[in-house]
């Protein structure tokens, strides 16, 4: 499942790539995506709707298996997109 995880991230990359962030697989367990926004979207303060919006509703619709998408940013500070 990860590299269709993978596949669907490569995707979506671009478009955050444009706003001057990135995504990063942390891991894929029991359904659950764990993913880290990076650059400018690391602590901007629309990354909760871009990730569930987004990121979950893009893997969701490829990956029926999957549950959720949770960002671990513990301290993410940075600009926004």
């Amino acid at each position: 499942m990860r590299e269709q995880v993978e596949a669907v991230l490569a995707k979506v990359r671009p478009t955050l790539k444009a706003d001057g962030g990135d995504i990063k697989l942390i891991d894929v367990k029991d359904g659950v995506v764990q993913i880290s926004l990076t650059g400018a979207c690391s602590g901007c303060p629309m990354s909760q709707m871009t990730l569930k919006h987004g990121v979950e509703k893009a893997l969701k619709e490829a990956i029926p298996e999957i549950k959720s998408v949770v960002s671990v940013d513990k301290n993410a500070v940075g600009g926004c997109c």
